[in-house]
């Protein structure tokens, strides 16, 4: 497929889909959620990548959802429900592929570009970042998750001082609140992604895909049925997957394991 209003680069077990609407602050438009989805597909589909990068062109990382395309929904109430269903389908796309995410964010992340950001399983972002739900600013409500994903990553009190004030965090404030990984300088992000990357270049696929897919569902389960949960999936790996007896075996021979 060719991709205009996103760019996708793989290279050396990485991809990478940067947003690339740098005029509109990468805003989600249906066209470029079309291309995401179909650039996350292709990167969850190919099984040479070990991780997916999303970042953003120009001056943000993703401001939000695309408010001119929004402003013809008033005329067209019908379109609505279609535009909601594609922003959550593509999130939803994100935290179900079986590689890990990592969002590298500078500048702003605001409505749903903090969607974006909490749909990716981490989020290196610059220290002067600006990153906030902020749909309240504006008399609307969060459509991509943000009721949801916000209070089980900061806890309720906090979840909802930014829905209801529209305030937005720094960089560093969003590490401390549990929103972010980590927060460096914005010219430092690229060296700071570099070192996560290679950490997780090596690992199993397989075995990456399990622990990320049991971990997310485990959310919502109590711990005796997570725990469940994990014994099973434990089994079931070790004993129908050939990484367990790669790992093991170049531990004894004192080796990187090859997956």
């Amino acid at each position: 497929m060719e991709y205009t209003n996103i760019k996708l680069e793989k290279e050396n077990r990485v991809a990478t889909i940067r947003l690339n609407r740098p005029d509109a602050l990468n805003a989600l438009s249906p066209e470029l959620l079309a291309e995401l989805s179909s650039g996350v597909a292709e990167a969850g589909n190919d099984e040479s990548i070990k991780v997916l990068v999303i970042r953003g062109e120009g001056r943000a990382f993703c401001a939000g959802a695309d408010l001119t395309y929004f402003q013809t929904t008033f005329e067209d109430p019908a379109l609505l429900p279609d535009y909601v269903a594609q922003i959550n389908q593509t999130l939803g796309q994100i935290e179900k592929l079986p590689i890990p995410v990592i969002a590298v964010v500078h500048g702003f992340a605001l409505a749903g570009g903090l969607e974006l950001m909490m749909a990716c399983d981490m989020a290196l972002v610059a220290e002067d970042a600006r990153i906030g739900d902020q749909h309240v600013n504006f008399g609307l409500m969060p459509g991509g998750g943000s009721t949801q994903r916000l209070p089980r990553r900061v806890g309720l009190q906090r979840a909802m001082e930014l829905l209801t004030t529209g305030r937005w965090l720094s960089g560093e404030e969003a590490v401390d609140w549990g929103l972010a990984l980590r927060a460096v300088p914005a010219e430092g992000l690229d060296e700071e992604l570099e070192k996560l990357l290679k950490s997780l270049r090596t690992k199993s696929r397989a075995g990456i895909a399990l622990i990320k897919s049991v971990t997310l569902r485990g959310l919502g389960l109590s711990i005796e049925d997570g725990t469940a949960l994990e014994s099973h999936a434990f089994v079931q790996y070790m004993t129908t997957s050939p990484h367990p007896a790669e790992g093991i075996k170049a531990f004894k021979e004192k080796r990187q394991p090859e997956f």
